[in-house]
């Protein structure tokens, strides 16, 4: 897979009564590096270009938030250490994310960006740069504590925006919505999901209804001077324990962040961090 972790996210499948011939209309776009396509089902033309709309809109707020590649709110904060006065979006996020990286015993840890930095480019890395518990975040300010610290947020950040674009299908009255970052193809009332392998393998499907799911492969996108390293890391030091992670859940910010922390974690380890959010699944697990 071309991106920077293998990821598919369905946010919001709301039962709609039977009916026939029902229309379907689609709309497919570009956001934090992942492709993005969005199915309305049974939505007259000028609703679903409302939402379209608005999605679109959505989605470069993310962007102006949390990407690594643009003059963004993350972006600052990696570049001087600190944010001034940050969004109450930026703040929100950064909640979950400590809430999953104390879940997970520091295997989730938005620090990890220096590691990854590290690892692409082939050198050693500097762990004191690491640590995600000693970043400060108030309606004042949020700071990383040593200069060459950094974060990113490519591990929950797309399911932050599926959620996003799940609140403004509600907004606009939409009966049955699927938000697509991934490899899921939607059909009737209940949405058809499929958990692949990076090789396209089709290991498992299964049918979501007001859920999300997250599937993340360490080594769906390699790094690395000679391209061998997985791209999700462990920040306490180790390789990814499997190959796959998936994991559904209510929210998409939390499914895509406990799978990509769960490729790193045992299986005693994933489950204890599962318990701590109702309504979590593991489904599925593939040995590395």
């Amino acid at each position: 897979m071309g991106r920077r972790r293998f990821l598919a996210l369905s946010a919001c499948a709301l039962a709609l009564p039977a009916q026939a011939a029902v229309p379907r209309r689609e709309w497919r776009g570009l956001a934090l590096g992942a492709d993005v396509v969005l199915r309305v089902e049974g939505a007259e033309a000028g609703r679903a270009r409302a939402f379209f709309a608005e999605a679109a809109r959505a989605l470069r707020s993310v962007e102006d938030r949390f990407s690594l590649y643009r003059g963004s709110d993350l972006r600052r904060l990696n570049a001087i250490g600190r944010l001034s006065r940050p969004p109450a979006e930026f703040r929100h996020l950064l909640t979950l994310a400590r809430a999953v990286h104390d879940a997970t015993g520091g295997a989730f840890d938005p620090t990890v960006q220096p590691l990854w930095q590290a690892v692409r480019e082939g050198r050693a890395p500097d762990r004191a740069l690491l640590g995600f518990a000693a970043v400060s975040v108030s309606e004042a300010e949020v700071r990383l504590p040593r200069p060459g610290m950094a974060l990113t947020l490519n591990g929950i950040a797309q399911g932050w925006a599926a959620d996003r674009l799940a609140a403004v299908a509600l907004r606009h009255g939409l009966g049955e919505v699927l938000i697509d970052t991934g490899e899921i193809v939607g059909t009737g009332r209940d949405w058809d999901a499929g958990i692949a392998a990076p090789d396209g393998r089709m290991l498992r499907r299964l049918t979501l209804r007001d859920r999300a799911l997250a599937t993340s492969a360490p080594l769906g996108t390699r790094i690395g001077p000679e391209g061998d390293a997985p791209h999700i890391l462990d920040p306490r030091g180790g390789a990814p324990r499997w190959s796959l992670a998936s994991v559904s859940a209510p929210s998409a910010a939390l499914a895509d962040a406990l799978s990509t922390a769960a490729c790193v974690m045992d299986r005693r380890a994933i489950d204890r961090a599962l318990a701590a959010f109702p309504g979590t699944r593991l489904e599925l697990l593939a040995p590395a």
